[in-house]
């Protein structure tokens, strides 16, 4: 697949720089190349929606199970295209690796059956429990430069550091490429950030993506790749490339990306894939932006950032969100500022963001610091290994070791504390603290369920620091600390290898090659089951006017896909859309309240959970709407937050703006997506108001939509609504949606 890619990549560029008559980012080069039909067009970013053909797919096992049975529907015998499971977010971290894995394997293993059978009967490579975290499993296994592939998974992005478009989507996406279909995509605007100098001491990879999100926000991304270059670029190791690309999920990006050099070839190596880093250097000049961009990048780029990597401090983000970017020297005060707790319960190290070989040798060289140095860990610290590959490796060289010398706990391969994963031993969770993590989220409840925990985002190497002070204050670049015997002690910057020197070991990867003919396979999900359940297809449109609607919820602020539809406990009902939808918007702060879980039921005027309120209205027959802020949906890539309110008789989200990933799911399962064309109108809406369509029967590309409001006291208003459905969008919508298309186009 890989040689195939590139025997046709250096005639598909050349064409698309003929039709545009200007040269190509990088970004551009392989978006070009990997067009669905092979007819060319000069396309324009942020507007045209473009059909392409991804390489392969990937799936982690919490979102794996709603898009296998999607697929199930589709009448495929075998995806089109490489496709892989990896079972890494069912795990909790409670233990230590041995025995929370050995839970996983009994608690889950309904699941683990399920996603086993399905993936042999469709041609899909399972990784097992244990195996790793997605994100790390894929870069050292599967992405390559000049590659294209989406996975149901926000951080899919990671690849982006082994030169390729990752992109991460809904279920119901990754059906539409392992089914041999299109998968469209608005062509995205790009966002350049130069990086020049040379990153040294305390300051890492991290720091860089801490800072873009300081600089273009949560949403600032939206709808556009961010491409890295410039000397600082090349001169940063592949992995580090890897986390800068993983938590571009964080500023909205569709993607990030950085050109092929040197290190990527190193590391193409070092795991196993000399072949692909000789065909990638074959056509180099091609997974890199042409010379006049990296010139004149203001006329090639939107928006142009530079970074000086010289001048760059090690950050913190947060707490709540992960685009608070401080400087660690500016911590003191702005946590005093703003009456943050800086007593550090918990360091948490690893995650698909940070736990590879780099990052764990550097952080062990802090730890190893507290050992020599007679420090006494004030924090709990926890470490989450990326892979076993990578796992096995550390252990061999010591790392290990060194860290449970230092007090540390090795938990799982696994995603863990990270998602929600985490049965957090805590003697008071109403009182307010802090946790430190070298993850990407820490939105409220992300990581332990408790709205009281401060999370903030560094480095790994940073949080091992911040463990051993136990200090949310503690700047290691010039604070000192006081060890066991009473002597004042400073901690030297980090030093590690970004690749073993002995090369990467390992013993079992925990991969299982799916049958060559899973014909004969059954795949059998027990009709009693809590936890699975096969799909009914959704009803379409009526072709009417959708009129008497209910206001179901009008949340107030940040609302993720973690406050649509929690993870953590949840997940377990991941495979089960009706059980799992008792979470819907349970997370979403109502405007009129205040409160969680609350609204009011307009048909008994009583309030009630949210869940409790809309199966009442579809019960009653009654259609409901939901009307949201900015950046609606925000975070992860879970379509379930699209498929639980459109299970139970949502059929409209109205917001100020949409983050990409939720506004893609909306219509995908044949919900109307809508903004407001004025967003002031968001205020006009009241808590008992009722909505009424007057032409949506005239639902067309462009057009707006007019939805009319009655007041409780009997007075109107008339909100117009905007969507960004092309005819292919509206037709999912007139099918009930996208699948339902699919299988009407195969019978």
């Amino acid at each position: 697949m890989i040689k195939s890619v590139y025997d046709t990549l250096e005639a598909r560029v050349n064409a698309a720089r003929k039709i545009v008559n200007r040269p190509l980012t990088l970004s551009e080069k392989i978006l070009y190349a990997h067009l669905f039909n092979e007819n060319i067009e000069k396309y324009e970013r942020g507007k045209s929606y473009v059909d392409f053909a991804p390489d392969r797919v990937a799936m982690q096992d919490a979102t794996a199970q709603m898009a296998l049975l999607q697929f199930m529907m589709a009448g495929k015998n075998k995806t089109a295209v490489p496709s892989t499971v990896h079972c890494d977010h069912l795990i909790q971290a409670k233990v230590d690796a041995g025995r929370d894995l050995e839970t996983a394997k009994d608690v889950n293993a309904e699941v683990y059956d399920f996603l086993e059978t399905v993936s042999n009967k469709y041609g899909i490579g399972f990784w097992k429990p244990g195996a790793g975290i997605i994100h790390q499993v894929v870069l050292e296994n599967y992405a390559f430069p000049g590659g294209m592939m989406i996975g149901t998974d926000s951080h899919t992005v990671n690849a982006g550091g082994l030169g390729m478009i990752a992109i991460g989507v809904g279920g119901a996406d990754a059906v539409d490429v392992m089914a041999d279909m299109p998968w469209e995509l608005k062509f995205p605007k790009l966002i350049g950030i130069k990086l020049t100098g040379e990153l040294d001491g305390w300051t890492s990879a991290k720091d860089v993506i801490l800072k873009a999100a300081g600089i273009l926000t949560v949403k600032g991304g939206t709808d556009a790749i961010v491409e890295y270059f410039g000397p600082g670029a090349e001169k940063m190791s592949c992995t580090g490339k890897g986390t800068i690309c993983n938590m571009g999920a964080e500023i909205g990006a569709t993607t990030s990306i950085f050109a092929y050099d040197d290190h990527m070839a190193k590391y193409l190596s070092a795991t196993g894939r000399t072949e692909v880093a000789q065909l990638a250097n074959q056509v180099a000049e091609h997974l890199r932006a042409d010379d006049a961009v990296l010139e004149n990048p203001e006329e090639f780029y939107d928006q142009v950032f530079e970074i000086n990597l010289s001048e760059l401090e090690p950050h913190l983000n947060g707490p709540f969100t992960p685009d608070r970017a401080t400087p660690i020297s500016e911590m003191a005060k702005v946590a005093a500022d703003n009456n943050w707790p800086t007593d550090i319960e918990v360091g948490l190290i690893g995650s698909c963001t940070n736990s590879s070989y780099e990052d764990i040798s550097r952080s062990a060289s802090i730890a190893k610091q507290a050992v020599e140095k007679k420090l006494k860990v004030k924090s709990e610290f926890t470490i989450t290994p990326g892979s076993e590959q990578v796992r096995f490796t550390v252990e061999r060289d010591g790392f290990l070791e060194i860290f449970v010398k230092m007090g540390g706990v090795v938990l799982a391969n696994a995603c863990g504390p990270c998602i929600g994963q985490w049965a957090r031993h805590s003697d008071d969770p109403e009182r307010k603290n802090t946790i430190v993590t070298s993850f990407n989220r820490n939105f409220a409840k992300r990581n332990d369920g408790n709205p009281n925990t401060h999370a903030f985002v560094g480095s790994p190497e940073l949080v091992t620091a911040l463990a051993i002070a136990g200090d949310l204050t503690f700047d290691p670049t010039r604070d000192i600390l006081i060890n066991e015997q009473g002597e004042e002690v400073k901690l030297d910057p980090p030093v590690g290898d970004d690749l073993p020197k002995n090369g990467f070991a390992v013993e079992d990867l925990g991969y299982q090659e799916a049958a060559a003919d899973g014909s004969g396979i059954e795949v059998v999900i027990n009709p009693g089951s809590e936890r699975l359940a096969l799909l009914s297809p959704f009803e379409p449109w009526d072709g009417e006017n959708i009129t008497g609607m209910k206001l179901l919820i009008k949340t107030k602020g940040k609302c993720t896909t973690d406050h649509i539809s929690m993870a953590g406990p949840w997940l377990r009902f991941r495979g089960h859309l009706d059980n799992i939808s008792n979470n819907m918007l349970t997370g979403a702060v109502n405007y009129y309240t205040d409160k969680t879980n609350s609204v009011k039921n307009q048909l008994t005027g009583e309030n009630d959970s949210v869940p409790d309120v809309q199966r009442a209205y579809k019960a009653a027959g009654v259609s409901t709407i939901v009307v949201g802020d900015e950046n609606y949906g925000e975070g992860s890539s879970r379509e379930h937050a699209a498929m639980e309110p459109r299970h139970l008789g949502v059929r409209v989200v109205l917001v100020r703006s949409f983050a990409r990933i939720h506004e893609t799911n909306l219509k995908k399962q044949g919900m109307l997506a809508l903004t407001f064309a004025d967003k002031d109108d968001y205020d006009k809406i009241q808590e008992d108001d009722s909505f009424d369509f007057v032409d949506l029967d005239q639902f067309s590309p462009g057009k707006q939509l007019t939805l009319n409001v009655t007041h409780d006291d009997g007075s109107t208003a008339t909100i117009m609504c905007n969507h960004t459905c092309n005819q292919t969008q509206i037709d999912w919508f007139k099918a009930g949606s996208a699948l339902n298309l699919i299988r009407s186009k195969k019978s």
